[in-house]
This record gives structure tokens, C-alpha cells and sequence, in this order.
């Protein structure tokens, strides 16, 4: 039996799989809930000490045998998040996550700071936003200020699981980019913005690898604490995006991946640096070579969770109502920014549901409302790739959304693309394993191993979860997707 592993640090849970490469199937999963902190201000907040907890929960639930055999390890971790530690290790602060909205004043010091928005894309590839690391840096250097000046180590969550694994300061291009420090087309630390934070802040940011190179090897420490074998490579791991782009076998031109979990996403592998920063398309590196161009919503299945809860549905009953509505819920329109919103830039956000009247007002029309709102977003990313020259062949949907037939229709129809679902449905944690199986391979050998084929031969897709798109469902949705945009432009100055 010869695997790798692959671990999935994400907003709710920690999972961890173990992959059999010869099989070509994961063995063995287990996971563990995470809590979350959540205040009325935006803070969105966890604690390193749940990590560690979570992590030796999964493997200690693991088989003895199977946890013997893995060859190689790989972490994905939620992008964005901020971890301080001191010297020592310890933890200064709680971790600030991607959905934390609390630091817009920190995001426009940093911006003026910097000599504008424009110079800030120039520099990063990006706007200056909540969701990013940046902000959360000077947040904790305004609020803080016990912690920043015994800061020595700034992580995000999956650089922490590397380090608890072997002890090694390291990050890869993919996950830096995400950070609003990093300048994404050269892949160097950007100076200009981390001396509008701080003048030391460059020189505690930690040594930039290759996405195929080792992050160090899993230390005795490690060994002893997870039961995993001493000595075996930890590859470079990368973003839960990233890692989602090599599960779904998103790593050469015209493949988007679209992620409908608690946020959404639609990414897309790209062989040079693009970017949209205006449109919501955030300039990212891959952790597989190349660029990954992305949009992200904060509000994804946070709204059909609140319809169902609304209504008291379960998951298949939500689908059920809305499959017995018409495409465009007959006019009504949810906007769902119930965490505030980063596309469009809206971090003081609201949700609502508009466009009722005595004759579309019912539960199926809300229940498909739902579902539609998270597409709407995902459209305007669409058009910002396709306006950029990226020519769209077919989307792998991943996430909660993957798993209902009239969700995947409806994004088909909204999207105007085929819709293909992976086989294995862990698609972060699975990419982790993979681009383990990468880094293996090119230690062996010495040189980069081939990574679209390495996906080629381990990413399957299911025949069964494909959707087409409907000509004449398209055009109705078409026409929704303009109303959606009138109530969208609407509201949004009552947020900025």
C-alpha cells in the first residue's frame, strides 16, 4: 500500500484523507468541527489551540496501518487568516479569518499609505480588502500593540500546519499572493506595501518556495504526536482554492473550478498573470505553476442555510421547493450578504429578499431565489474572465452546492457552461494529496514532475453529475441576471 495524505484546514472543520495512488482512491478520512468566534463588528476569529486539537483528533482516529504508509503530506488550508506567533511559538492573538470584515479602516490607511488604489494593484495584482491578510496585520499593530511588538512569526493557516509538522518558517507563491503583501506577477514580498504597515514587517515574513518544492519533512515531534512516519516530505500545501484547483484537475487554460460552500469561488488556471481587481478578480498565483485568476463571495450556501432555517427545511426539501419553481424565482431576488460582502466590496453589507408581491410570494420562489443568488455572484465573475481574453470550456463544481441536482442545473444555466462534478468529493484535501504525490515525484527525480498529467490520471470525473445548459432556460436567465444587477446597483451605495 503506498500513500500520501492530505490535510484541509477550513472554516468549520479540519479533515484529513489518506490516498491510496495506486488504487487511485482516498483509504481512509477523518475530521473534526472547528468553533468560530463571530461578533456583530465583523470579527470572524478562531484559536491555534483548536487546531492543534482538531489535528491530533483526525489521526488519532486513523488506522495504525494506514497512517504507516503515507509517503508524503500536504495541507490546504482558508486563505487569508492571520496567525501571530512569538519567538517561543505561542500564539499572541486569535486567528483573524477571510470572512473577518472588521478591518475596512486599516484597509484604506493601507491604501493611502501606499499612494492609492491604483498603486496598490500595481504593487499586489489586488485591491486592499477585508478579506486579506494585509489589514488584519495593521489591525493587530493599532489594537494590539502588546502583541505586535513581540511578534516574530506571521503565518496563515496552512503555513501553521506546516510548521507544527516539521518546524519550518516557509510559504508558497499561491497562498502568499492572497495576502495584499505579495506582489503576484514577479512572486516577491511587495516592500511598498509592507512598509505602508510597518518597517519591519518585511524582514519577519517567512522564505518563498516553489509550489513543488518541500516545505521541510515531518519532524520527530510531529511523528510521535500525529503517529505518522519521521523524516517524510511535507510538501509546499497552498490556499483551499489552490488545493481545489489541483483536486478538480484545474491546471491548464479553460478549466474554471466554482467552489459552493460557506463562500463561493470561481477560479481558473492561467499560464500568465491576470487580473480584474475592478470586477472582483483578485490576481493570484497556483500551487501548481502558473496563475490563478479568482473571484470570491463571502455568502454562498450562508444563504440557502438561512432560507432553510427560515422556512424549517432539511437540505432535500430546499431543493425540492426550489425545483418546483420557474428560472428566476418569477421576479423575486435574494441578495444574500449576511456576512457582509467582498464582490462587490461591500463589508457593511445586508441580506434581502426583494422583489415580493401578492403573486410570487411563497416558499419555492424564495428556496430558488436562494440558490440562484450564489450564481448571480459567480456570473459576474465569468464575464470579468472572458473579458480578459480567458475562453471558458467547462466548470468543476465542487462544495455543498455540487451535491444538488437542481443547484448544478441552475449554475449550468446561469453559467452557460457544462457543469462536471469530481468523483472524489474532497477536493481541497484530495489537491493537498496530489500535489504531495507532485512534490514525491520530483524529489525522486530532481526536476518538476508534470502536474497536469499527474491530474490527468488522478482527478475523475462523474458521469453522472453532469449538467448541460438549456438554450431556453439560458435566455430567461439572462433577462434575471440584468434584474438582479438593477437591485444590486440599487442598494449598494446604502452599504459603502
Amino acid at each position: 500500500m503506498k500513500t500520501v495524505c492530505g490535510i484541509d484546514l477550513g472554516t468549520q472543520s479540519i479533515k484529513v484523507v489518506i490516498y491510496d495512488y495506486e488504487k487511485k482512491e482516498i483509504i481512509e478520512k477523518k475530521s473534526c468541527p472547528l468553533e468560530l468566534i463571530s461578533e456583530n463588528d465583523g470579527t470572524r476569529e478562531q484559536k491555534t489551540e483548536w487546531y492543534d486539537a482538531a489535528m491530533k483528533k483526525c489521526f488519532s482516529e486513523l488506522s495504525a496501518q494506514a497512517k504507516a504508509s503515507i509517503e508524503a503530506i500536504g495541507v490546504s488550508g482558508q486563505q487569508h487568516g492571520f496567525v501571530p506567533l512569538s519567538e517561543k511559538g505561542e500564539a499572541l492573538y486569535n486567528i483573524k479569518l477571510w470572512n473577518d470584515t472588521s478591518t475596512t479602516e486599516e484597509c484604506a490607511l493601507i491604501t493611502e499609505a501606499a499612494g492609492g488604489k491604483d498603486a496598490v494593484i500595481s504593487a499586489t495584482g489586488n485591491l486592499m480588502l477585508p478579506g486579506f491578510t494585509a489589514p488584519k496585520i495593521l489591525w493587530l499593530k493599532r489594537h494590539k500593540k502588546e502583541a505586535w511588538d513581540k511578534i516574530r512569526y506571521i503565518m496563515l493557516p496552512h503555513d501553521y500546519i506546516n510548521w507544527k509538522l516539521t518546524g519550518e518558517y516557509v510559504m508558497e507563491y499561491g497562498d502568499a499572493s492572497g495576502t495584499a503583501i505579495f506582489d503576484s506577477k514577479n512572486r516577491e514580498w511587495s516592500k511598498k506595501i509592507c512598509a505602508a504597515i510597518d518597517e519591519k514587517l518585511y524582514g519577519l515574513l517567512p522564505k518563498l518556495i516553489k509550489p513543488y518544492d518541500r516545505a521541510g519533512s515531518v519532524s520527530k515531534e510531529a511523528a510521535a504526536e500525529y503517529g505518522i512516519p519521521a523524516g517524510i516530505p511535507v510538501s509546499a500545501g497552498g490556499g483551499d482554492n489552490m488545493m481545489g484547483a489541483i483536486g478538480t484537475g484545474t491546471v491548464c487554460d479553460g478549466f474554471l473550478t466554482m467552489s459552493m460552500g460557506t463562500s463561493g469561488t470561481l477560479y481558473g488556471f492561467s499560464a500568465k498573470p491576470i487580473s480584474d481587481p475592478e470586477n472582483g478578480l483578485s490576481g493570484f498565483c497556483s500551487s501548481s505553476g502558473g496563475w490563478l485568476p479568482l473571484l470570491c463571495t463571502m455568502n454562498c450556501t450562508v444563504a440557502t442555510e438561512f432560507v432553510r432555517g427560515l422556512f424549517q427545511l432539511g437540505v432535500k426539501e430546499l431543493d425540492e421547493a426550489a425545483s418546483k419553481a420557474n428560472p428566476g424565482a418569477d421576479g423575486v431576488i435574494v441578495l444574500p450578504f449576511f456576512n457582509g460582502e467582498r464582490t462587490p466590496n461591500l463589508p457593511n453589507g445586508r441580506a434581502s429578499i426583494t422583489g415580493l408581491t401578492t403573486a410570487n410570494t411563497n416558499r419555492e420562489n424564495i428556496a430558488r431565489a436562494s440558490l440562484e443568488s450564489a450564481v448571480f455572484a459567480m456570473r459576474g465573475g465569468l464575464d470579468a474572465f472572458r473579458k480578459l481574453g480567458f475562453q471558458p470550456k467547462e466548470i468543476r463544481l465542487i462544495g455543498g452546492g455540487s451535491k444538488s441536482a437542481t443547484w448544478r442545473q441552475i449554475a449550468a444555466d446561469i453559467m452557460n457552461l457544462p457543469i462536471r462534478v469530481p468523483v472524489l468529493d474532497e477536493a481541497a484535501a484530495l489537491g493537498a494529496a496530489v500535489q504531495a504525490l507532485w512534490c514525491l515525484e520530483s524529489g525522486k527525480t530532481g526536476k518538476e514532475a508534470d502536474m497536469a498529467a499527474l491530474c490527468a490520471e488522478h482527478i475523475k470525473i462523474d458521469a453522472e453529475k453532469v449538467a448541460m445548459p438549456n438554450p431556453e432556460t439560458v435566455k430567461a436567465y439572462d433577462k434575471a441576471y440584468e434584474e438582479y444587477n438593477k437591485v444590486l446597483q440599487a442598494v449598494m451605495p446604502l452599504y459603502k
